[in-house]
């Protein structure tokens, strides 16, 4: 799936985190399982003008670098499952054909294959279960390869996953976080249950509420997490 072409006329809704603040100078790649996941860490960064390349496949992706390697992109953002493909064999093609590309890997996995944990191409990965946990890990690993640090997020540093706790929705909420995992937007959201835009922005947060995260996407990954969604 490439999303690309539709980045400039896409809703840009809510952010999902702060990466916006962050200034970076070059060009943004993302690559990542399923329409949702993407769109969400298109969103993180506020505006689309900086993301060229938004795709769920590891060759479309390495296809878009490779394009425009007179104009090299700055930041690959990544997860590790790929609708086609692997994160972290797309981040070492990746920083095979641009040397000075900086790259984090959200993994979905919560691990780091063993042949990559010392390989020097790997610069930061996220794990879901730190992102779930607080929203932070993303942009500090963002700020980290941009100053040219590695970071890994607090699990795979220490072994030890944060506890998760998850309760109980109801009927109306199992189907609101199906409908964001699917990749809806409040507007659609709504047209898909047939309520108002305000209606529908009161389920998602009455969701977030429940769920005890702070955005959608920590929302659909903690889901994950819990047996409640698939992407």
């Amino acid at each position: 799936m490439d999303l690309t072409p539709f980045l400039a006329t896409a809703d840009k809704g809510t952010h999902e985190e702060g990466l916006e603040s962050i200034e970076i100078p070059g060009r943004v790649a993302v690559a990542a399982k399923g329409r949702f996941l993407l769109r969400a860490l298109c969103r993180t960064f506020g505006g689309y003008s900086r993301i060229t390349c938004a795709v769920t496949d590891q060759e479309s992706c390495l296809e878009y670098l490779a394009a425009e390697a007179d104009d090299p992109y700055e930041l690959l953002v990544c997860t590790d499952y790929l609708e086609s493909g692997n994160g972290f064999d797309l981040v070492r093609e990746a920083r095979q054909l641009h040397p000075k590309l900086h790259a984090v890997i959200l993994a979905l996995g919560d691990v780091i294959p063993a042949e990559c944990i010392e390989a020097p191409w790997l610069e930061a990965v996220v794990a879901e279960a730190d992102f779930v946990d607080d929203q932070q890990p993303l942009q500090a690993a963002v700020m980290a390869v941009l100053g040219g640090h590695s970071y890994r997020s607090s699990s795979l540093r220490t072994g030890i996953l944060p506890y998760l706790s998850c309760p109980r929705l109801t009927p109306r909420e199992y189907e609101v976080l199906d409908l964001l995992a699917s990749g809806l937007s409040d507007r659609e959201i709504a047209k898909r249950l047939v309520v108002s835009d305000e209606t529908a922005h009161t389920y998602t947060k009455r969701l977030l509420q429940t769920l005890n995260v702070h955005n959608r996407l920590q929302a659909v990954l903690k889901g994950m997490r819990c047996g409640m969604v698939q992407i």
